[in-house]
């Protein structure tokens, strides 16, 4: 089955940096797009980023104003969700999820095209 596991995360005071990391492997690698998406206290997961694995473009909420990078490692399986100037408001458990056939942000969004996600992983940050 395809698994996909997470890394990173962690504590972090407010302006500062974390790096994600999302590891996929098992059938169909390489053709699965990866995008990320976070579950902020007491709400249902928001859509945050996506990246085609083949093309290489990616996608992003708006609402993130150009602080969350999402990047891709073709021989590594992996990709990345860097996350600066970090706010306490991006508290949150965030999660890398694999998906097939979306090309267009509208369709990166919809939570019930993703069949596979990672585990989560907890970004806290402190005033």
């Amino acid at each position: 089955q395809v698994q996909l596991v997470q890394s990173g995360g962690g504590l972090v005071q407010a302006g500062g940096s974390l790096s994600l990391s999302c590891e996929v492997s098992g059938p169909g690698y390489g053709h699965f797009d990866i995008s990320w998406f976070r579950r902020l206290p007491g709400k249902e997961e928001d859509f945050v980023a996506a990246i085609g694995w083949k093309s290489g473009t990616t996608y992003y909420d708006d609402s993130l104003k150009g602080r969350f990078t999402v990047a891709k490692d073709n021989a590594e399986n992996t990709v990345t969700l860097q996350l600066d100037n970090l706010k306490p408001e991006d508290t949150a458990l965030y999660y890398c999820a694999a998906v097939y056939g979306c090309s267009e942000i509208s369709c990166y969004e919809k939570r019930r095209y993703y069949n596979w996600w990672g585990q989560g992983t907890q970004v806290t940050v402190s005033p």
